[in-house]
Parts: structure tokens; C-alpha cells; sequence
């Protein structure tokens, strides 16, 4: 079964800490990488870091007419940083994957099962 793990951090807290704690965390995925290489292949499907939020858009039609908004939607102080697709023979193996993602320690990690249609 695939699983989304949406990655979910406060941008303002993660700045506050600074450079070197920005590179310790950046070194932090980098192992988590390498785990999951090396002791889970092929359990990575995918993944990626996202842009701050202000590079964000959020679009909504309306009666026909398209509607853009800078940022997203929802004002919070954890804001969707990234993700991972995982593969996962089930729920409990998903959720051991995704508490190493290192973002788990202070922000928090939204597991998703993914529809598979047909």
C-alpha cells in the first residue's frame, strides 16, 4: 500500500534556530536517506522538500472565474514543508518509516493512505 507522509514544520521557529541548525537538520535527512536506501529499498517512492510558503499560490474557481491567493490557504504555525510517498506493507510499517523522518522531532508528520483507482 502507498502512504503520503506530508511533512509539517513552523517555518518562523525552524528560521529562529539558525544556519547551524538548519545544516544539522539537512545532514539529519541525508541519514534518514541513507536508512531508508540501505535498510528499506525500494520503500521510497518518492519525496521532495518544498519552497518557504510565501512562494506559495492558492487557486480556487468560483462561479467559472479562477482565483489566485499568495500563500496558502489556511492560516497555522506548522505549514506543509514536504513530503515522502512511501510503500508500506501496511499502516504500522508506514508509521515506523515516517517517525524517522527527522522533521518528526519538532514539527509533525500527516500519514495518508493513498487511493488507488481501477
Amino acid at each position: 500500500m502507498k502512504y503520503l507522509a506530508l511533512i509539517y514544520a513552523n517555518e518562523k521557529e525552524e528560521a529562529a534556530r539558525g544556519p547551524e541548525y538548519e545544516k544539522a537538520v539537512i545532514q539529519e535527512y541525508w541519514a534518514y536517506e541513507t536508512w531508508l536506501e540501505k535498510d528499506h529499498a525500494g520503500k521510497k517512492l518518492g519525496g521532495h522538500a518544498l519552497q518557504p510558503t510565501p512562494t506559495a499560490t492558492t487557486i480556487r474557481v468560483r462561479d467559472g472565474k479562477t482565483l489566485t491567493t499568495d500563500g496558502p490557504f489556511a492560516e497555522t504555525k506548522e505549514h506543509l514543508g514536504g513530503y515522502y510517498l512511501l510503500e508500506a506493507k501496511d499502516l504500522d510499517e508506514a508509521i515506523m518509516l515516517s517517525a524517522r523522518i527527522p522533521s518528526a522531532k519538532h514539527g509533525s508528520i500527516e500519514l495518508r493512505p493513498i487511493v488507488e483507482f481501477g
